[in-house]
Parts: structure tokens; sequence; C-alpha cells
């Protein structure tokens, strides 16, 4: 199927989370995120060393040109800057200081899960230790594929850390391997995407944050 085809579909069907127990997409603390991410917070969440395992993962999968930053903050952690990196989170305060950011965005994709760009307008779109927090992750997917050129891959990176108040339940009641399946499972529900893979991009015995990353390919 072509992915102007994949368009004609309806991505927001109730069917797409047929199999997701009741309560999955729940928060202990369903209050408004805008009250939550109100306070800018210019800490990085992961490690040093999870940290610069994002950056050499992108390197790696070669992300440049017109890219997309999803839910994210001060710091994009790139150690290749793309030409022209926008970056799309809660606080703009937050947003205003990325150093490598191009441009930004303040939006909350659990009010709006509609992202506000034309079709095919990225290269690639990233998401670094966010991907927990969605509460409707299918349509973000599926939004995502709408903005992404063929061919452009889509990135999450996540660890073992979050806000758990936050955190979606089925998230905070999984481990670390289930949250590699969980992730997985969005591709396979939306897209269609190719050359799905899922690394442990830090050392599996070392010392500190773990960093996790799943990735594919608009088609």
């Amino acid at each position: 199927m072509s992915k102007a085809n994949s368009r004609e579909e309806d991505p927001y069907s109730h069917e797409r989370y047929a199999g997701f127990p009741d309560g999955f997409f729940d928060r202990s603390d369903s209050s408004v995120d805008d009250n939550f991410y109100a306070q800018p917070r210019m800490v990085t969440h992961i490690d040093d060393r999870a940290v610069r395992a994002v950056g050499d993962l992108y390197s790696e999968l070669n992300i440049g040109g017109r890219v997309l930053d999803l839910m994210s903050s001060w710091v994009s952690h790139f150690v290749d800057v793309p030409e022209d990196l926008v970056v799309l989170g809660m606080n703009s305060e937050e947003l205003a200081r990325n150093l490598q950011a191009s441009s930004w965005c303040q939006h909350d994709l659990n009010l709006n899960h509609r992202l506000p760009f034309e079709d095919d307008s990225f290269d690639a779109v990233v998401c670094c230790v966010s991907i927990d927090y969605l509460v409707r992750p299918l349509e973000v997917f599926a939004e995502v594929h709408r903005v992404i050129r063929r061919g452009g891959v889509f990135v999450n990176s996540f660890s073992n850390r979050c806000f758990p108040t936050k955190a979606i339940h089925g998230w905070s009641q999984t481990d670390d391997e289930g949250h590699v399946s969980i992730v997985a499972e969005y591709y396979r529900r939306t897209g269609p995407w190719a050359d799905l893979d899922a690394q442990l991009r830090t050392p599996l015995h070392g010392a500190g944050d773990p960093l996790y990353a799943v990735w594919g390919s608009a088609v």
C-alpha cells in the first residue's frame, strides 16, 4: 500500500486499540498537563552516557534535513545538528532555550493529537524519553506518518525513568522489555512502517541509565 493510499483510511478507529487492557492508557494524575509542565525544568532526564547514546544513534541513522523533535524541551541531544530542527513540546521557555532548534512550537499532544504541520514536511521525526506519557499514542503515530516523508525514519528512545504520575499505567506496570514491546506495537498498528528495529543502546550490565530505542521508516 502506498503512503498516499494509507492516508485514506481512518487512522483514529477505536479498533486500533483492541487488545490493550482497560485502563492501560490511564494515568494516576489525569489533570491537564499544562499545570504539571508549567514550571520549566532545565535538566536532562537521563544520565550523560544515555544522552550520548541518543546522539550517537541519531548520527548512525544519518538523521538530517528537516527534522521534528517531538515532545521536546531545552535540549535535543544531536551530535550532528540537522539543517532545520523543529522542536515541539509543552513548555515555551524550555523550547525557546533549545540552541539546536531552528524553530519551536508549544503543543499538548494529549489534548490535541493533530500535528500542526503539512503532509510530507519532515525528513525524520524523533521522540526522546517521552513516549510513555502519550494517552492516545496510535493517533500521534498516525500523525507522524502523515507529516514524515516516504523513507523518513521515526525514532523513539526511552529509559527506565519517568514522571510516574504522568506515565500511562501500562508503562508503569511493565518492565524494560515490555516497554520495547509496547512501542513496537504502536508502529505495527500504524504507518505502515518498514525496517523496524529495537535495540538497547547502552551496555547491558553497565551502571547508569539504560537507553532503549525503537525505530522504523515511513512507507
